[in-house]
């Protein structure tokens, strides 16, 4: 098993144990595959929740970039929800989980078609 395939087991078993989904392992897999390098790298595979700036950064580079979303009060509330959902707590939130949650919560799944 690669990397990739391990990166791929801990973000299921997330959103499985932490945020109580059942994850679409396809999708899944395309979202992980979509962040690119910054999986590997442990500052950048995660999202500082409490960070404006990385919260920005997210709804610009992937809400409206990605997905291909208007710009709306709604983006940055359905952050907030998906980090609601993975846990306050929670210090390790992976970004290809925010990002399949997001996907899945405005229900873009074709993006990844």
């Amino acid at each position: 098993m690669g990397k990739r395939d391990e990166l791929i087991a801990r973000y299921a078993d997330d959103l499985q144990n932490k945020c109580g989904m059942t994850p679409d392992m396809d999708l899944l897999t395309k979202v992980t595959i979509g962040c690119g390098p910054s999986i590997y790298n442990a500052d950048a595979s995660t999202v500082a929740g409490s960070q404006q700036s990385e919260l920005e950064t997210v709804k610009d580079n992937f809400l409206i970039k990605k997905l291909g979303l208007k710009d709306g009060p709604d983006l940055m509330k359905a952050i907030d929800s998906v980090l609601e959902t993975y846990g306050k707590s929670e210090r390790n939130k992976y970004r290809a989980v925010v990002y399949y949650m997001l996907t899945k919560h405005f229900g873009k799944e074709s993006v990844y078609g």
